[in-house]
């Protein structure tokens, strides 16, 4: 019971941050409430949506307000508080990142109790992480960040194929999945302090 609170909290905490993220990147474009709401939704729900969706099932948010409301709580803490967020950037983006690993175990195993083979579970993962981001880029007319930024989406990946490597070989499923979220909350503290990327495709003449 107090490790389903932990989790728990902590995503709702990650959901808080990334509406944040959200609301803030739409601030930044002078969006009104309504548009800056709805950009948090897209990063806080977009990618567990388009997950449920694929695999045939009610989408998260629609089965309990938390979500909706947490977010309705983040655009209330951007429209009066916002001036005062910019020394918090370093804790928001530890909730970030605490949220992308955890919706990424959650994309794998919700994948996984439906049936689905363990690469499509990982697809699903990273989907989860990081396709709400992308919601929001093409909603404010950027380029998406996971395209050309740090490592964000690799990640996702990467935290999924140890989570498989660990279950391949005998370890429970709630061992592999705290280790698998360790492992992606590592990947990209380390992607950001290191400005770690991929290699950047070049047209060649």
């Amino acid at each position: 019971m107090e490790h389903e609170l932990i989790i728990r909290i902590i995503e709702l905490l990650g959901t808080f941050a990334f509406a944040i993220s959200g609301i803030r990147h739409a601030a930044a474009k002078q969006f009104d409430w309504f548009g800056g709401y709805v950009c948090g939704v897209a990063v806080a729900i977009g990618g567990g949506t388009i997950r449920d969706v694929m695999l045939g099932t009610t989408p998260f948010w629609m089965t309990t307000p938390i979500y909706l409301l947490c977010t309705a709580v983040a655009l209330l803490t951007v429209a009066f508080f916002g001036k005062w967020m910019e020394p918090l950037k370093n804790a928001w983006f530890v909730f970030d990142t605490l949220g992308l690993a955890l919706f990424t175990i959650a994309g794998i195993q919700k994948s996984l109790a439906f049936g689905q083979p363990f690469w499509v579970a990982i697809i699903m993962g990273c989907i989860t992480g990081s396709a709400g981001g992308v919601i929001r880029d093409v909603l404010l007319n950027n380029e998406p960040v996971i395209f050309h930024k740090e490592i964000y989406a690799m990640a996702c990946v990467l935290g999924g194929i140890v989570y498989w490597g660990l279950f391949y070989f005998g370890l429970s499923t709630e061992l592999s999945a705290i280790i698998s979220f360790v492992v992606t909350c590592l990947i990209r503290f380390l992607a950001v302090k290191y400005h770690l990327a991929l290699p950047v495709l070049k047209e060649k003449k």
